[in-house]
């Protein structure tokens, strides 16, 4: 209609180069308003708004239903436990509404009875009205699950919780039945009532509020149930809704581009057209920064907006707990902010940036998208990001000039915290402009300050090399300042994208130095090929062998040698030691704790629950009564298990070993084992062993890992073989064929899932290669030597037997010799060590004793015999050869073997 201007469009358009905003800047131009016959300005739409995803899976959502799962066990903990606590809360609620009038205990009922279940419906006709039916829906779905829940979890306690659990959740009715645990009503409601949301408004909520208190009152007043009961239904229902939530998703409410000019306008601005200035983030660093557009206005320059809602708040949220969890001396920005919160710390450190004389986007506005979305309105600034500047184009006095932003800011102790390539823009005129400053700090301390240094070196070396990013930052900061961020130089410090790319680099470079070693293998093996077939016609044809083998390895160290390269942090650090010799390069400790450790932690305060456990039970009871000629037997079958060990490690070694200090070594191995995990620690102090007795590091991993790959190919062998002879025994508790047939199937499953889903595949393979590319030029090396592949193997199998008669052993000492046979005892060890290996805590500690137990009870071993002969055979194999491992460690780092 002439005369009048349609309500705002959006042309919104993804930037396929991310940072370039000049390009945006440009087609926005392209596509100015025109004018219509009344001369009034009309939006033009450049582009169709990129679709937002109907639904959205929140962190918070998640996190309240780990919160519900942990309450609910927690009630059921303190009613299964607190017997005393719950009989006495459940006696002081009688007596203290003993005196209530039936008349009102009854009304008060019929009414809470009929609002329970008019609330809902009042709600959902309010919602539909306002066309929101996919909430009523999610509503319906959580209600229907909570039912189900409920209904399994009365099932439960009424015939298979123990009897504290029954006696918290219920109450005994005139006909001798008892109450139901869960209220099968109530907790559908309180599904339903989360899962619409009737919580985040006001008047819904001190309605359902109200409703919950009547009903819960006259419940429990009538002896209808317990006060466990009542907090058990609560939580399921909430539970359940925010299980349900996350599952299916929320629906998303982030603003559209009519709420973003209309948002505008309510600021004073006269926007014609938006246009997204970056497509999908593709790094982790990324996700939380908002949404990015570059807006043209009717009377004025063009702006650049940031649009930040609850869900990119959330974006990052467990990453955030953990990194405030585990780093020490650093502080992080709060794991859940609100959107207030966000847009006054961003505000705050755009004012405090430029106030530092740093070259800053200048805020000029800020407004609220609604209740659940803020904007930024920033001067628009034409430029391009590090990230897309070609190498030409980043010049040392471009690096100076990021430099020289950086010394502004920690000028006034400001702190950036995210200085990699895409936060740093460079504009038309070649000035370095710092953006992303909503992760920074005010005030920050002396660590943090150097990791922007360290940060900045980092991202700057990556682009042109640790030589100029080095010189750049000592013409700026000063050499001292340089050398002072060397301790903060380590992969903790740095951002998650920067981490992410020095991962792909040290990938990269492993794979050059491999392709170096076979390219030098294969040629040195058709040199040695051709000489030895000229040296057979010679008198002194052996010595021309020996001659080539030592050529050959000698090729192969110096193109290992050759194709060696430093990784970046390394080569930062030598450039700034070659300015500052003396300055100080010790990694600073920030991990206040590691996964493994946590993990190592928790796993060994199981252990150490069902260690105590079985010695208080009837272990330390028992081991006075075993017969101490089958005792000294299963000592001196773990004796045996030493050489033996040894014998299966120097079978894969070509080169000439000392047999007593292998022996030595794995003695040493059984005190490394109570430190570290069983699959590690034995490798690592092999692999030191072998490297101090002349083998070069290559070939001793080599070696190492062809023992455990022989290892584990015998040991899946056995399994199978043992498997198969416990089944044709027919047992009457291990059938004759299922057993293998399950294992079968079972790899066979694996298998088929591995290669079906692309990243496991893509895993595999990974490591597949890297395992052959070291390992099987080391086995053919054995396999020219029968004598040693002999020892290698005979070892293997020597050291299986005598583990197991020694369990067998153990199991004989406590008169269980005549329940088990050997093959089926060979299946319970080797099942168990298989699950040893695979556990995180020292020496599989808990987890082998678990396995061991189950697995003897499972055979048919009654557990008054087993646990005294595992806890025996731990004793004998893991813990007494503990003190003797101290000594002989001691004694080889002394004489130089360790």
């Amino acid at each position: 209609m002439p005369g009048k201007a349609p309500e705002g469009a959006l042309g919104e358009a993804a930037d396929k180069a991310s940072g370039t905003s000049d390009e945006v800047a440009g087609q926005a131009a392209a596509e100015a308003p025109e004018l219509c016959e009344g001369g009034e300005h009309i939006d033009r739409v450049s582009g169709d708004e990129p679709l937002l995803s109907a639904r959205v899976h929140r962190p918070a959502d998640l996190l309240r239903l780990l919160i519900g799962v942990f309450g609910i066990a927690c009630v059921l903990a303190m009613a299964a436990f607190a017997h005393g606590t719950t009989a006495g809360l459940e006696e002081d609620i009688s007596k203290g509404t003993g005196q209530t009038p039936d008349v009102f205990i009854k009304l008060a009922g019929l009414i809470s009875s009929i609002a329970v279940l008019i609330l809902p419906v009042a709600f959902a006709i309010e919602r539909l009205v306002k066309r929101d039916g996919l909430r009523i829906a999610d509503g319906v779905l959580a209600a229907v699950l909570a039912h189900g829940v409920s209904l399994a979890t009365d099932l439960w306690v009424s015939d298979a919780a123990p009897e504290t659990i029954r006696n918290a959740l219920t109450q005994p009715t005139g006909g001798g039945d008892l109450t139901d645990p869960v209220h099968g009503y109530l907790a559908p409601v309180i599904a339903y009532m989360t899962a619409v949301g009737m919580a985040r408004r006001p008047r819904w909520r001190v309605a359902l509020w109200a409703v919950l208190l009547l009903n819960s009152f006259t419940v429990l007043v009538g002896r209808q149930t317990t006060p466990f009961s009542i907090l058990l239904t609560v939580l399921i229902g909430w539970t359940v809704a925010y299980g349900t939530l996350y599952a299916v998703g929320s629906p998303n409410v982030r603003p559209t581009g009519q709420t973003l000019l209309a948002g505008l306008r309510h600021v004073g601005f006269r926007p014609v057209t938006a246009m997204r200035a970056e497509d999908v983030p593709d790094s982790a660093d990324q996700r939380d920064r908002g949404r990015r557009y570059f807006v043209t206005l009717e009377d004025g320059p063009p702006l650049d907006i940031t649009v930040v809602d609850r869900e990119q708040q959330a974006q990052g949220f467990f990453y955030r707990v953990w990194r405030r969890m585990t780093l020490r001396g650093i502080t992080q920005r709060r794991s859940i902010q609100s959107l207030r919160q966000a847009l006054e710390q961003e505000a705050l450190l755009a004012y405090a940036a430029i106030a530092a004389g740093a070259n800053a986007p200048k805020l000029i506005a800020t407004s609220e998208l609604g209740p659940d979305a803020v904007m930024l309105v920033y001067e628009h600034l034409g430029g391009h990001s590090l990230d897309s500047l070609s190498d030409e184009e980043i010049t040392d006095e471009l690096l100076q000039g990021a430099w020289r932003q950086v010394r502004a800011l920690q000028s006034r102790r400001i702190a950036h915290r995210r200085l990699v390539g895409d936060a740093i823009l460079v504009d038309r005129s070649g000035t370095v402009i710092l953006t992303d400053l909503r992760g920074g700090e005010i005030a920050a301390g002396d660590v943090v300050l150097r990791m922007d240094i360290a940060q900045l070196l980092t991202t700057l070396a990556l682009r042109t090399g640790a030589e100029r990013a080095v010189a750049a930052a000592v013409a700026v900061l000063g050499p001292d300042a340089v050398a002072g961020s060397l301790p903060l130089l380590q992969p903790i410090a740095l951002s998650r994208s920067t981490r992410a790319t020095l991962r792909k680099l040290a990938r990269e470079r492993s794979q050059r130095e491999r392709e170096a070693v076979l390219e030098a293998s294969q040629a040195a093996r058709e040199a040695k090929a051709s000489e030895a077939a000229a040296a057979e016609a010679t008198p002194g044809g052996r010595k021309a062998v020996r001659a080539g083998k030592k050529a050959e390895k000698e090729a192969i160290d110096e193109a290992l040698e050759e194709a060696r390269e430093e990784d970046l942090l390394s080569q930062i650090r030598h450039q700034v030691l070659l300015i500052r010799p003396q300055a100080p390069v010790e990694p600073a400790r920030l991990e206040r704790i590691k996964p493994r450790t946590l993990l190592s932690f928790v796993a060994g305060a199981f252990a150490a629950y069902f260690l105590i456990s079985a010695l208080t039970d009837n272990g330390i009871s028992q081991l006075g009564q075993a017969q101490w000629g089958w005792v000294a037997a299963a000592v001196a079958l773990s004796a045996l298990s030493y050489p033996a060990a040894s014998m299966s490690l120097l079978g894969f070694v070509p080169e000439k070993v000392p047999w007593r200090r292998t022996i030595m070594a794995q003695v040493a191995g059984s005190f490394v084992k109570l430190v570290a995990p069983a699959a590690v620690g034995g490798v690592a102090l092999n692999t030191r062993f072998l490297q101090r007795a002349g083998v070069r590091p290559g070939l001793a991993v080599a070696s190492v890992g062809a023992s455990q790959l022989f290892g584990l190919a015998s040991h899946i062998v056995l399994l199978m073989t043992f498997g198969y002879l416990t089944g044709t025994e027919r047992t009457p508790t291990m059938s004759p064929s299922r057993t293998v047939i399950a294992g079968l199937l079972t790899a066979a499953v694996l298998v088929l899932v591995v290669t079906a889903v692309p990243t496991l595949r893509k895993f595999v393979a990974t490591r597949v290669r890297s395992l052959f590319a070291g390992v099987v030029p080391r086995m053919l090396d054995v396999l020219q030597r029968p004598q040693k592949l002999i020892t290698g193997i005979g070892g293997m199998l020597l050291l299986t037997l005598t583990f197991v008669m020694c369990l067998d052993a153990s199991i004989r000492a406590f008169g269980g010799g005549d329940r088990l046979s050997y093959a089926a005892i060979a299946v319970v060890f080797l099942t168990a060590n298989a699950i040893g290996s695979a556990a995180p805590t020292p020496g599989g500690v808990g987890a082998v004793e678990l396995a061991l137990t189950t697995a003897l009870t499972f055979a048919g071993l009654p557990y008054e015999i087993a646990a005294p002969a595992v806890l025996l055979y731990r004793l004998l194999t893991f813990w007494l050869p503990v003190l003797p491992g101290w000594f002989a460690f001691n004694y080889l780092t002394r004489k130089g073997a360790l």
